[in-house]
């Protein structure tokens, strides 16, 4: 098998978090600006935490510079502890088969990360929920960059150099489910093994040109995708 790296997105792929991560970046709006109505315009799918914070901005008028987007994303992460822990457990749930799939990884000597426009610190406060924050010490993350691509690209960077490896000498796998995550593997030459447990269909994350796509990761043929 060719050394592979294997970037798994969180909300909507790995996890479901019942909301929490919206109803916090609304709070901290409210909180910091008095604004609870900043990001209603949009969805929140595929997005970066940092594309969200700008987009808020600019939807209330408010100067998007770097010390906004800080002091926004401070109060954010605050708001975002309260909230992760406010979730019934019936909501706030890993998804089927991504147990066994991070195992697979790891059993046969892959890179095992993440590829998430959370930043570090919010993705660690979702996984650390479901007990899946120590089952991943690299990543791409929303504060490497805005822009997917480019953050999926740093990750991939981080776990070929894990494996001892340029990155031109290994398989990436970018698991998500959107077609942002797609995108985001094409624009770097990975694979893309997607998963409709978010608010895309099969049909609509192979259009955009997935690799694979599957209900879950139970589905017959979904570990092989992955593992190569």
């Amino acid at each position: 098998m060719k050394p592979t790296v294997l970037l798994f997105d969180i909300d909507g792929t790995l996890i479901t978090s019942g909301g929490a991560g919206r109803r916090a970046i609304t709070r901290a709006f409210e909180l910091v600006y008095g604004r609870a109505d900043a990001c209603d315009h949009f969805s929140f799918s595929g997005m970066t935490d940092l594309a969200i914070v700008r987009l808020g901005l600019e939807a209330i008028g408010a100067a998007v510079t770097a010390s906004a987007i800080e002091g926004l994303l401070s109060s954010y992460l605050h708001e975002l502890e309260l909230e992760v822990a406010r979730v019934e457990d019936a909501r706030y749930r890993v998804h089927a088969g991504m147990h066994e799939a991070i195992a697979a990884g790891h059993a046969h000597g892959c890179a095992v990360g993440l590829g998430t426009g959370n930043v570090r610190r919010g993705a660690i406060t979702k996984l650390r929920r479901v007990k899946l924050d120590g089952r991943f010490d690299f990543g791409g993350f929303g504060d490497d960059h805005e822009l997917r691509p480019e953050l999926i690209r740093r990750g991939a960077e981080r776990g070929a150099e894990k494996l001892g490896r340029r990155l031109d000498e290994v398989r990436v796998v970018v698991i998500g489910d959107t077609p942002k995550d797609v995108d985001a593997a094409k624009a770097i030459g990975a694979e893309c093994v997607a998963v409709a447990t978010g608010d895309h269909s099969i049909e609509a994350l192979l259009a955009a040109g997935a690799t694979r796509a599957f209900a879950d990761l139970t589905a017959t043929g979904a570990l092989e995708s992955l593992l190569g």
